[in-house]
């Protein structure tokens, strides 16, 4: 059987504990086997001249597979270096740090317990899809390479990494006390039984935070108190309810790896999606004046009018999927547009001055930066972003698409959205389509917009609807009832319910 399913965009994605286990280790062999030929074609390397950093997130499952990647690697000569637990956007840091080949990180992020994956990183960053692809490929050929004994070696590398995250808020907030700038802060962490939790212990603690309150923090890949996801509401109740339960200054949360993250002001005010984005801009225009800020599709319209109005920055939309972002940022600096930062609305956000790599930790770092500043100014964080325009109500739908050859079938109906609302006198497209059909609709028909696009793997249409009044998403949502009710290829059940259900 190919091996191809196992793909999910630039990750490798698989069922890794029970009886359905599909990422098992004669899988993870052929996968290693597979990852070690494309490395040779990228480096020209040998794999006895191969090192690799190698860590785990805190899944019950990840010891096995380290297990199996390091026997076929060390067969081969592979120099192994496992780091144990680690945040993702550490074992990237192993390739400029550390000088090695490559890293991998077992990891499938927010996913069920049972749920397991790998990330591939070289200095050059993360794997793309193509590399994915190629690797399970090769993993089918079974490449050969000459036999010579590797080794592995251990290596506490999140000590170091903690290390520069201190140093960084130091040298950024320049207190008095230098070395224990968060000093008299109280910061609750929600590590979700992931990874997370050395950022209460060995960064906040010895700058001089209370982190007392801070919750989930022993790695626990059962996760047992709730799903390790910054966009899920159930957990962002939990670290709102802890700051102010606690009476702290500020909350952090993060997902399994830390790659993602998001936070909550001293009031329990969620900080994430469109919020989010709206402080890193913040953060990343501060002294780029008219750059450009890449996010996904999905943003809202008071976002644009908060970077390109209030920020005096670009905001440029792009397609969803973190890697997406990255790559268009990458893209765009290449061409000589200012670009220092690429955000997707899940938390994912990468700066350019951090090797835009998604890093959580790194932006909660400069967010914490940015909150001491603001105490010193008599401000709360929040001051930050109040200019930020936020609808009155939004609304996510998921519309499965019945056709097997689903891609087809799914741009004919966007192509004909787009030809239905040209019709209208009442709806505006947007000026930047990148990905699906955006368009608003006036005040007397729902004043907001709607976005329909094909899910990239799957066959859906997700549908994203926002409205600037109480009542708007419905009509909205009726107007496209009204175009998608023809549609036999699509199951719109949801919409139907949606308006109904209001």
């Amino acid at each position: 059987m190919s091996l191809a399913y196992l793909k999910s965009g630039t990750d490798i994605r698989g069922t890794a504990l029970g009886e359905n286990c599909d990422l098992n280790d004669a899988v993870v062999q052929k996968i290693a086997l597979g990852f070690l030929h494309v490395l040779h074609e990228k480096t020209g390397l040998q794999p006895n001249e191969m090192s690799l950093y190698i860590g785990r997130d805190s899944r019950l499952s990840g010891e096995r597979i380290l297990n199996a990647l390091c026997s076929v690697f060390i067969k081969y000569g592979v120099n192994v270096t496992d780091c144990g637990l680690c945040s993702t956007p550490a074992m990237f840091m192993t390739t400029v740090k550390k000088g090695c080949t490559a890293a991998v990180q077992i990891t499938a992020s927010h996913h069920p317990s049972d749920k397991n994956g790998l990330k591939f990183f070289t200095r050059a960053g993360g794997f793309e899809g193509s590399d994915i692809a190629a690797v399970l490929s090769a993993a089918e050929q079974k490449p050969a390479f000459a036999e010579c004994e590797g080794r592995v070696q251990t290596l506490d590398f999140m000590t170091e990494y903690a290390a520069d995250l201190r140093e960084k808020i130091k040298q950024g907030v320049g207190a008095k006390d230098y070395e224990h700038p968060l000093a008299g802060f109280h910061i609750v962490v929600d590590a979700g039984n992931g990874v997370g939790g050395f950022y209460a212990n060995d960064v906040l603690s010895p700058l001089g935070a209370d982190v007392s309150g801070s919750e989930f923090l022993e790695p626990d890949g059962h996760f047992p108190n709730h799903v390790p996801n910054p966009e899920n509401p159930d957990a962002m109740g939990f670290i709102s309810r802890s700051v102010l339960r606690n009476k702290a200054d500020f909350g952090i949360i993060f997902d399994t790896d830390v790659d993602r993250a998001a936070c909550v002001d001293a009031d329990g005010r969620e900080i994430n999606r469109n919020r989010l984005v709206a402080l890193a801009s913040a953060i990343a225009l501060e002294n780029e004046p008219g750059a450009t800020v890449v996010t996904d599709s999905v943003t809202s319209d008071g976002l644009k009018a908060f970077v390109q109005q209030h920020l005096g920055g670009v905001h440029h939309r792009f397609r969803r999927g973190y890697k997406n972002v990255i790559n268009e940022a990458l893209r765009l600096n290449a061409q000589g547009v200012n670009c220092p930062l690429a955000i997707e609305t899940s938390g994912h956000a990468a700066l350019r001055e951090n090797y835009f790599l998604d890093d959580g930790a790194y932006l909660i770092t400069k967010i914490l930066i940015l909150l001491a500043k603001k105490r010193k100014e008599g401000k709360p964080l929040s001051s930050v972003i109040e200019a930020l325009q936020e609808p009155v109500e939004e609304k996510e739908l998921r519309f499965k698409i019945l056709q097997e050859d689903f891609r087809p079938c799914g741009e004919d109906v966007i192509a004909k959205l787009e030809t239905w609302a040209s019709g209208l006198p009442f709806a505006t497209p947007a000026d930047d389509n990148r990905e699906g059909f955006r368009v608003s609709f006036d005040e007397d028909h729902g004043a907001g917009w709607l976005l329909l696009r094909l899910s990239v793997h799957d066959p859906i249409l997700p549908l994203n609807i926002e409205s600037d009044k109480q009542g708007g998403c419905r009509q909205i949502a009726t107007l496209l009832f009204d175009f998608l009710k023809d549609f036999k290829d699509i199951d719109i059940s949801a919409l139907k319910d949606y308006i109904s259900s209001l």
